[in-house]
């Protein structure tokens, strides 16, 4: 009976979660990429009020770096100081 309904529950959430997957996509997509401009606004030479804080998540917005500038459109890394091409 638990099999059934965890089924049943699976195949419901499939249908009504299918039709926007790609939309919840671009949306986590697109943040992250503002979440990326905001980390690294300082070293693109945009001042930001909030580098203090944004300074500590550098480690994590720097694996991302390439995959982030690529999809914007720019063939290199825009940072002088990060050459991931």
């Amino acid at each position: 009976m638990r099999g059934t309904l965890g089924a049943f529950s699976a195949g419901l959430r499939e249908f009504y979660e299918a039709p926007y997957r790609r939309t919840m996509a671009r949306a986590r997509r697109d943040e992250d990429d503002l979440f990326t401009l905001v980390v690294l606004a300082e070293a693109l030479g945009v001042p930001n009020p909030a580098s203090y804080y944004t300074v500590e998540m550098l480690p994590l917005v720097a694996d991302r770096v390439h995959e982030w500038h690529t999809r914007i459109g720019l063939e290199r890394s825009p940072l002088d100081h990060v050459s991931c091409c």
